[in-house]
């Protein structure tokens, strides 16, 4: 595109890229330190409180699709507002690269439809190195992110118990729900294998907090965003607070395409594409934070080159882009006899899980070297569209009074008995696990490909190695141990080597960490430890991007205490005039 940059009038004194987890954590904490901020959103303005944007308690037959053949990655009614294909946005892949790449293009980025599982690394986490020698140790340790996490848990809200647990810590917690019938059968079968399974840690509410907030109500559409805002977005928790309370600018469908700098390499704003009127513009700022995402925040990065950063801003290392993981992912369910046609009542609960499993076994005595979680679903929640599908094969296993399978037809009234006899008996567990962060797992940029906006696109590298692949084998020997304690009836076949287990695809589980990693040694990382770019001393990044290794847990709790850690970095050197 030739289009002339037009500049906003005043200059702020931090622009922020996205209002997600860590875009949306700079931005409360930096404007209620009395900063003057702009945050910049790719995406639409999404509030689930008005009537335009609610999507949770619709009922099936309210959806706009109404029979069409496509959905939103996450179905009709999910605060998704993006996906792993967006028209006119691609990306690439070398040959044998399977990388999905998930993009939000809303308010609050990811957070609006995460699982909101919430929890903190633990103190091995951050030095992985030194137990197996894989990788490399963060420049920080639990102790320094600590305060961090305590602040996070008392803002948000976070349900859970205090359990002891060495590498799982402790936070503050509110009650957790109780266990659903599905999760009390979960819990005795996985007890007789030896797998712990305890409450899951949750960012919801199940008690009010706060006059802006309600409590939880129950209704298991937290997928949807709450009109109540008793679960957590960045959108509805930090950045709309930041707007009542700071000197906050919103700049939605605003497309970042680099940013700039001056002869010294500093970084003086950031250029974007007004989505509406295909204009570029131009917002100046004293200091620049990067919270895009990982993958987005680097590529913005590669894309903003000068004859200071000729590889791409803050990559004189040539590590911008590099270290590259996902969590691995994989599932089982199965059919529970004792479940069927079993009596009805309202179980829904929270939009999630009650109870969860954190990594139990002893790495140095399996052939993987990294830990992963449990996750479990079942239960009777409000039918979506699918329900009943798949129904030929699994009618199967409905009796007669004989002991002969269901002789009901696949359509009509037979059809809808066998749904209900069948609905609430299917229980499903799924594995979240760490990746080795690799040097060879890369994003670069495309250098013949653009969007719709003229940007140049990421191209992706990555595998899977003999780790990860291991790791998912020990999951599902740990599913079939524990459903089949169920006395559940396996569904679909027990995957082998040629699949990989079954190993999603990278990318699937939306947990991408470590392209701009923090590091001691600016030949090796691109951060620092308070994710301050080491070449660019008024660039930060408060993404994931930051993650020098990822974890068995979800990175969204690590993500906001390391955002707040640098933001107050930022308030402090801004005061001492150092920025």
């Amino acid at each position: 595109m030739s289009f002339q940059i037009q500049t906003s009038g005043d200059k702020y004194d931090v622009a922020i890229v996205g209002s997600g987890a860590g875009g949306g954590m700079a931005a409360k904490i930096l404007a209620e330190s009395g900063l003057s901020v702009a945050v910049l959103e790719a995406g639409g303005y999404f509030d689930p409180a008005q009537e335009e944007y609610r999507t949770q308690l619709r009922w099936p037959w309210e959806s706009p699709r109404r029979g069409a053949s496509t959905v939103r990655d996450f179905g009709d009614f999910d605060a998704a507002w993006g996906g792993w294909e967006i028209d006119g946005e691609p990306y690439t892949r070398n040959d044998g690269t399977e990388f999905d790449w998930f993009r939000s293009r809303m308010l609050g980025g990811r957070t609006n439809h995460w699982g909101r599982i919430s929890l903190r690394f633990g103190p091995e986490d951050f030095r992985r190195k030194d137990i197996d020698g894989l990788g490399d140790n963060w420049p920080i340790g639990y102790e320094d992110i600590s305060p961090y996490y305590d602040r996070v848990d008392k803002l948000i809200g976070v349900f859970g118990t205090n359990e002891g647990l060495p590498n799982d810590p402790d936070g503050y917690f509110l009650p957790p729900p109780k266990p659903r019938l599905h999760e009390l059968y979960i819990q005795r079968a996985a007890e007789q294998a030896g797998v712990p399974v305890i409450p899951s840690r949750l960012s919801i509410l199940t008690r009010r907090v706060s006059e802006r907030r309600g409590a939880c109500f129950y209704c298991s559409q937290c997928n949807r965003a709450c009109n109540a805002y008793a679960d957590f977005s960045a959108g509805t928790c930090l950045v709309q607070p930041a707007m009542e309370r700071g000197k906050v600018d919103l700049y939605t469908n605003a497309m970042v395409r680099e940013v700039t700098t001056n002869g010294d390499g500093l970084a003086t704003g950031v250029v974007y594409i007004n989505k509406e009127d295909m204009q570029e513009y131009q917002v100046k700022a004293r200091t620049v934070v990067l919270g895009a995402s990982a993958c987005e925040t680097a590529r913005i990065m590669l894309n903003s080159k000068s004859a200071q950063h000729p590889n791409g801003l803050a990559n004189g290392s040539g590590v911008l882009g590099r270290y590259l993981h996902d969590s691995t992912g994989t599932s089982r369910s199965a059919i529970i006899p004792e479940l069927i046609d079993r009596k009805r009542y309202n179980e829904d609960g929270v939009g999630g899980m009650h109870v969860y499993t954190p990594w139990w076994g002893d790495n140095s005595q399996l052939d993987f070297p990294r830990g992963y979680h449990l996750e479990y679903y079942g239960g009777m929640g409000m039918p979506l569209y699918g329900t009943g599908f798949g129904m030929d094969s699994a009618r199967q296993y409905i009796k007669d009074e004989m002991g002969n399978p269901s002789p009901n037809g696949g359509y009509g009234k037979g059809l809808k008995q066998d749904i209900r006899k069948l609905y609430g008996s299917t229980v499903g567990i799924s594995g979240r696990g760490e990746c080795i962060a690799r040097y060879d797992n890369y994003c670069e940029i495309d250098p013949d490909t653009v969007d719709k906006y003229g940007i140049p696109v990421l191209r992706f590298n990555y595998t899977w190695s003999e780790h990860e692949i291991n790791q998912a084998k020990h999951m599902h020997d740990t599913f079939e141990e524990i459903l089949t304690n169920l006395g559940g009836i396996l569904l679909g076949d027990k995957p082998g080597p040629e699949t990989d287990y079954n190993l999603a695809a990278p990318g699937r589980i939306i947990h991408e960490v470590g392209t701009t990693r923090m590091g001691d040694d600016p030949s090796t990382s691109v951060l620092n430890e308070y994710s301050q770019a080491h070449e660019c001393e008024n660039l930060f990044v408060v993404d994931a991007g930051s993650f020098v290794s990822q974890a068995d847990k979800n990175p969204t709790w690590t993500i906001m205490a390391l955002s707040w850690r640098t933001s107050d970095y930022i308030v402090d050197q801004m005061e001492k005039g150092n920025l």
